[in-house]
């Protein structure tokens, strides 16, 4: 009751003209800054710290929350119809949305995923407002055995059902952890893969790799093809949902939640593990598992409200410990600073009034991104009306645009070049790119959190499954890998007893 009582007083907050108007420039500037390639919403918000300095904080963090759900929105646009990923969380809107948008669906798949921001919004913000306090005692427990484990699942549960084979799904996850090892070792300091480079002694920027790999893999890739087919534009469809596919995504509207929401409250979570086993979980459950890989709505909705109802997540911990979990986060505990508030279990003593009206102006912000960007759903389609030679030529401008802003060094754009050509062979020979984006995503954390879990262990590998929740994971990591063989197994033996009978 005192939640909702703290709630009803952020509302107050929330909805004065002034914060409404932060608002909805902040869903606006997201929008317009997550459908530019590589430029995502952790950049978005860092971009826009000085130009608050003279804002009241209440405002400032009202502007930012709608950025950060705005650019969310706005790399799914880019990621559904131009397969080119705003933002890592965005990587899995592209299996399914873009072929939709090359069916002349595009206009659907973005309703999807605006439908599915604005159900797993509410609903995390909901369990935000309900659970954070329970969330963030749970959180606190989970150790390095337990990450690992996680990410382990996500390795296998990617490299399973992506592509044409599991052989190939596994050598396109090990092309990204061999990119992710690239920089100093976290531990001692020691290079790897740098060929001598300081520059690439912190690394290749996600971001880059995803550009890369769908950006000017997909350039280079219709660019060969261009000379065999006309190069017309792609049709545009209806800007709205049919009764089927409403039918076929409010399911996964309500699923993705329950899978986003836990693993962005938890320490080292984020959107891009809750939206990949979305996607797996869609997968699995869906009736038209023929569409999949070739424009299953039910890949589009369930995910993207993952990444959603994750976002909220993200600020459990943020508010409650102090801890970013995302990018985002971390950009935003600066924020924080800034203004000389430290958030942990005390914020919500002090500064009562700036955290409620932070939590109201999500559901405010989730309204207004449905409200703005529902009718904007055409215009964005009619991308897909430039000829395609222009409009790769266009990606491929902003990609090195969003690649040079990430570093502001000439290697990123040979990198980006380099990277883009590794994505056209593994186009070329069949190998799906999404593992090896979640190799580069999660490699170096699975690293840290293995070698963390082997030091508490004294390098006994008992130690990776010494905790409840780990061997639970292994558990499912075991049976996603059995089944099918044991599929086939069963299969064999029921065509033997229908033979023998």
């Amino acid at each position: 009751m005192d939640s909702l009582n703290s709630l009803m007083d952020g509302f107050g907050t929330a909805l004065t003209p002034i914060n409404l108007l932060w608002a909805a420039i902040g869903v606006l500037l997201g929008t317009a800054i997550g459908v530019l390639p590589g430029i995502g919403p952790a950049m978005a918000v860092a971009l826009l710290l000085p130009v608050t300095y003279g804002l009241e904080p209440t405002g400032a963090f009202i502007m930012f929350a709608g950025i950060y759900y705005g650019a969310m929105f706005g790399g799914s646009t880019t990621s559904i119809l131009l397969n080119t990923p705003g933002e890592s969380a965005a990587v899995v809107a592209a299996i399914e949305g873009n072929p939709m948008a090359k069916a002349g669906r595009g206009a659907q798949a973005l309703a999807a995923a605006a439908g599915g921001h604005f159900v797993g919004g509410m609903i995390g913000t909901i369990l935000l407002v309900v659970l954070a306090p329970t969330v963030a005692s749970l959180a606190v427990d989970i150790g390095a055995p337990d990450y690992f484990a996680i990410m382990v699942l996500a390795f296998i549960a990617v490299t399973s059902v992506l592509g044409s084979s599991r052989i190939r799904g596994l050598a396109s996850l090990l092309i990204g952890l061999t990119i992710g090892l690239v920089g100093l070792d976290q531990m001692t300091g020691q290079q790897r893969l740098t060929f001598g480079s300081l520059q690439l002694a912190d690394g290749i920027d996600v971001v880059i790799v995803a550009v890369g790999l769908f950006a000017i893999g997909e350039a280079l890739w219709v660019a060969a093809h261009l000379r065999r087919s006309s190069g017309e534009p792609v049709p545009v469809g209806r800007p709205w949902l049919g009764k089927d596919d409403v039918r076929r995504t409010w399911k996964p509207w309500l699923r993705g939640p329950v899978i986003g929401f836990p693993f962005g409250a938890i320490p080292a979570g984020g959107a891009e593990i809750p939206t990949f086993l979305s996607y797996v979980t869609e997968k699995r459950l869906s009736k038209h598992k023929d569409e999949f890989g070739k424009g299953a709505i039910e890949g589009v909705a369930g995910p993207e409200s993952a990444a959603s109802a994750s976002a909220a997540g993200t600020l459990v911990s943020m508010l409650t410990l102090g801890l970013p979990t995302t990018a985002v986060a971390a950009v935003m505990l600066a924020a924080f600073q800034q203004y000389g508030i430290q958030p942990g279990p005390l914020l919500f003593e002090r500064e009562s009034e700036l955290v409620w009206g932070l939590i109201a102006s999500l559901f405010v912000g989730m309204v207004l991104l449905l409200a703005l960007n529902l009718p904007l759903a055409p215009v964005w389609v009619k991308l897909l009306r430039i000829p395609r030679p222009y409009l790769y030529a266009g990606i491929l401008f902003f990609a090195a645009v969003g690649a040079y802003a990430v570093g502001g060094e000439a290697l990123d754009l040979v990198i980006l070049l380099i990277i883009g050509l590794i994505g056209f062979g593994m186009r070329r020979y069949g190998l799906p790119v999404l593992p090896a984006v979640i190799g580069v995503i999660l490699g170096p954390a699975a690293e840290q959190q293995l070698r963390r879990a082997l030091q508490i262990s004294d390098g006994s590998a008992t130690g990776l499954v010494d905790t409840p929740f780990s061997v639970a994971v292994y558990a499912v990591v075991v049976l996603i890998v059995c089944w099918p063989l044991v599929r086939k197994v069963l299969a064999r033996r029921r065509k033997e007893t229908k033979v023998s009978a």
